[in-house]
């Protein structure tokens, strides 16, 4: 019986938090699934107008590409958020999306949090201005 050679981790580059496309990048990833929620809560949607809403949505600070787009809908519909049949329009196949009322809870429950959070961030904003501490290329 041979021995395995053992496998050790490669260590992964830690993140440059000072870099805003790291921030810009994390955020984008999290607002994307919740808009994705926010534009199956108007109605059923086919994937490419699922995410040309979400660019619409939010003045195209998220595009979610399809590579990133299906797998989300994929974990969606093995959760339970939505649910999903094939169409034929325009000789076509598509997908359409559906949300379940287990998929309308969860944008009520993301609705709230981001809401508190961007309060949260509304006021550090204000604090951070009051203190003098905002830099010059802060949004805030």
């Amino acid at each position: 019986m041979s021995k395995q050679p053992a496998l050790r981790a490669v260590p992964r580059p830690s993140p440059d938090f000072t870099d805003r496309g790291y921030w810009a990048g994390t955020i984008k990833m999290a607002l994307s699934r919740f808009f994705v929620l926010q534009v199956l809560h108007d109605g059923p949607a086919h994937g490419y107008d699922i995410a040309r809403a979400v660019e619409r949505t939010t003045n195209g600070c998220c595009s979610p590409s399809e590579g990133a787009l299906y797998p989300t809908m994929r974990e969606f519909e093995q959760g339970g958020y939505v649910t999903s049949e094939t169409e034929v329009v325009s000789g076509r196949e598509r997908r359409v999306y559906t949300l379940t009322d287990k998929g309308r809870e969860a944008f009520k429950v993301g609705l709230g949090a981001w809401m508190d959070a961007t309060a949260a961030l509304t006021k550090t904003s204000r604090a951070a201005k009051a203190r003098g501490t905002a830099s010059e290329d802060c949004k805030c």
